[in-house]
């Protein structure tokens, strides 16, 4: 039984692509587009009675100094369609996934979404994304990219349309604005979510509210209390403009984990975890992506490099480059400087550490604690082995969440929105 005193927890699982995040060597880790893969996490995510199972897709494999990157991506079946096919072999679980509005049209991607809610009885979600690069824009026939405010108002007037499609039924959608023209009709019912739930992850200015005016989910990027806190606070004060309350949008950050029967064995287990995680080979194509220059010649278990970044240079086509990579560069040489660091324990340091490491009964502790500080709704989670790596949480640190009475025991509702306690929109 739960307590309504404190907070409840929502808990999703992240498929994500292979990259620096999953220990795709490991001798248990599986396939990563075989559907036993896919099929095998969403149902140990539904046994643990999580919210729902959220795939992640590119649109174009990474690519490192013109050839694809083989140490960190694999190929994706189409996220919609894995859906689709898990719909089937699910009961409760929602089933979310990620399809940009920069290089798809409004009424396919609403059909696509509405044929998934109706396939799975309410438990579709999409989760809004826009595509930033050139280089991805390359597999369309419009090719380019947009101008990062041309995104997002292209992504507003996208997901406008698409709830126009979703509450016609059997009106025309007479549509005239900045980046669309249409008039037709879906030719499916509304769906039964009437909306599906809407996630979104942008960080900037414009991403926050973006979210505040549109997205029932938020996958954040804040998983400190600190941090936590101040990203809570803001996007839940933006929501009051936009006629919302604070509950009708969940703030869900990402989150990594490590388990060990004591602290101590947990500790030693994440540290070994980011060793594996970060191989001299992705170190170096790591230091790349910052640097923008060919450092194939660099000894990972050297220092740092001594040349300094090429703002222009693009080693690594597919991921965007984050921030000043001069500023980054220097924040590492001081992290080189007062730690004593080779270049890969660098990058260890930098990108290679879990959110919560313990026992079970400390991490439940850890959750916990940030839900009911504010400093998230929930999480979600991003095993490092697929598809098994969830197993461990659900089996240990599940019960002990519902315990707490913080976490169901089952599901109440049919739907994604009632797992997340939104309302069903009314037609607009």
């Amino acid at each position: 039984m739960t307590d309504r005193s404190l907070k409840q927890i929502h808990l999703a699982v992240l498929f994500p692509g292979v990259d620096y995040t999953t220990v795709w060597s490991d001798p248990a880790a599986g396939s990563n587009i075989s559907f036993d893969s896919f099929r095998h996490l969403a149902a140990t995510a539904e046994r643990g009675r999580f919210d729902f199972f959220f795939l992640a897709e590119g649109l174009r494999l990474r690519e490192v100094k013109g050839r694809i990157h083989d140490l960190d991506v694999a190929g994706r079946p189409e996220a919609v369609a894995v859906l689709a096919a898990l719909a089937a072999v699910t009961d409760r679980i929602g089933l979310a996934a990620t399809l940009s509005a920069t290089f798809n049209e409004p009424y396919e991607l609403a059909r696509r979404i509405a044929s998934l809610d109706h396939l799975s009885a309410g438990r579709a979600a999409w989760n809004v994304v826009t595509t930033p690069d050139a280089f991805t824009g390359e597999n369309f026939r419009r090719g380019g990219y947009l101008d990062p405010a041309d995104r997002y108002t292209r992504a507003a007037e996208f997901l406008q349309l698409a709830r126009e499609f979703w509450d016609a039924e059997d009106q025309p959608v007479q549509h005239r604005g900045p980046h669309f023209d249409v008039e037709g009709r879906l030719s499916l019912p509304r769906p039964p979510q009437g909306h599906p739930v809407v996630i979104q992850a942008g960080e900037s200015d414009e991403g926050r509210e973006f979210a505040a005016a549109a997205a029932d989910v938020v996958f954040s990027p804040h998983n400190t209390l600190a941090e936590g806190r101040a990203f809570h606070a803001d996007v839940k004060r933006r929501l009051a403009a936009y006629g919302r309350k604070p509950d009708e949008l969940k703030i869900l950050p990402g989150a990594t984990f490590a388990l060990g029967d004591t602290d101590a064995e947990a500790a030693e287990r994440a540290a070994e975890i980011r060793r594996t995680q970060i191989s001299p080979q992705t170190a170096i194509v790591q230091l790349e992506h910052v640097w923008g220059i060919d450092l194939s010649d660099h000894d990972p278990d050297g220092p740092l490099p001594t040349v300094d970044p090429d703002p222009d240079g693009r080693a690594v086509r597919g991921r965007t480059r984050i921030g000043d990579p001069l500023a980054i560069a220097a924040r590492w040489r001081a992290l080189a400087a007062e730690k004593n660091l080779t270049s890969r324990e660098v990058v260890i340091e930098v990108t290679g550490r879990q959110t919560f490491i313990g026992s079970p009964a400390t991490v439940a502790a850890q959750i916990d604690h940030l839900v009911q500080q504010d400093a998230a709704d929930g999480f979600i989670l991003m095993p490092h082995l697929l598809p098994g790596g969830l197993d461990e949480f659900v089996d240990r640190v599940v019960p002990l969440l519902q315990e707490r009475g913080v976490f169901r025991t089952d599901y109440t509702g049919p739907t994604l929105r009632d797992h997340l306690g939104l309302p069903v929109p009314g037609r607009r």
